[in-house]
């Protein structure tokens, strides 16, 4: 698919964009790009292979920019990703993209905006605002989960909580990694070494920069909630394992003399007056030593 850039991007044909010599976005695929790039005379000194991009990147490059995107999937973001090449010449916008997720895109950009690719500056930044445009909502999305577990945590809930902890970590860990890569791919594009945009077009970039930005804020804060959570997760389990250490010493408080009692009448010695008429009476010690020990349990407020 080709369109012209303008306020609204116009579909043409690549013989047209030729003929006119317009300003244009071409979403192509792997397969195609080579004669794509015979055609626009476009010399990108790479090697286009979509299933190995697994960063957000920008390279400069004699005659063009060269850059690649890596984006999760929102709703498995562990699992695979868009592998997208993009170029960037003095006239052209070539979107590299073996599915529909760049024509996809493009087509929300022409239904919602209203300035859609006056420029490349202009398109490139409506295409980043465009597929990060739902992960705020992604992101208030792992915000109640982590709130409902810390509310299931401060219940004593505790089954599963580790195994549901874990991927949300995980994941937030992924998307972290990948606004820090789009924050520094969008910065790059607004420094303009090369000065392939112009001066004042590099607003729209700052602009998307500042918003993969505030997504890292967001997640970094989500991230350190989640440790918080996992805190006090920790915290219930160490609790009810002192609960179960307190009820053992008790136990083995009120034994103990007992074991005594009975280790020491356990040598039958005939001197022992007690061997023939002693065992009732040892009955009623064990019973005053175990009371005797539940009452300075209770007033130590052990019980």
């Amino acid at each position: 698919m080709i369109y012209k850039l303008g306020s609204q991007l116009q579909e043409t044909d690549l013989e047209t964009i030729i003929e006119e010599e317009a300003s244009a976005v071409i979403i192509t695929n792997e397969r195609e790009y080579p004669y794509i790039a015979e055609r626009l005379k476009i010399q990108a000194e790479a090697d286009i292979s979509l299933s190995e991009i697994f960063f957000c990147k920008l390279e400069s490059q004699p005659d063009c920019l060269y850059g690649t995107l890596s984006i999760p999937l929102l709703l498995d973001i562990l699992g695979q990703k868009y592998q997208i090449a993009y170029i960037v010449t003095p006239k052209y916008v070539v979107l590299i993209d073996n599915g529909t997720f760049s024509l996809r895109l493009v087509n929300r950009i022409r239904t919602r905006k209203v300035h859609q690719g006056e420029t490349r500056e202009r398109f490139l930044s409506n295409f980043i605002a465009e597929f990060i445009s739902r992960d705020a909502e992604i992101l208030e999305t792992y915000e109640n989960t982590l709130m409902e577990m810390e509310d299931e945590a401060s219940k004593g809930v505790s089954e599963h909580f580790q195994s549901r902890l874990q991927p949300v970590r995980k994941q937030l860990l992924t998307l972290r990694s990948y606004y820090d890569q789009l924050m520094d791919m969008s910065r790059e594009l607004e420094e303009n070494e090369d000065r392939y945009f112009a001066r004042k077009q590099l607003k729209y970039f700052g602009t998307a920069a500042d918003r993969a930005e505030r997504l890292k804020d967001r997640t970094g804060y989500l991230l350190e909630y989640a440790r918080q959570v996992r805190d006090a997760y920790q915290a219930l389990i160490d609790a009810k394992q002192n609960e179960n250490m307190k009820f053992l010493t008790i136990i083995s408080t009120i034994f103990f003399p007992l074991t005594l009692i009975t280790g020491w009448y356990g040598m039958n010695f005939e001197n022992m007056p007690e061997l023939k008429t002693g065992y009732p009476a040892i009955i009623l010690v064990s019973l005053a030593v175990i009371i005797i020990c539940l009452l300075i349990f209770k007033k130590k407020k052990i019980l």
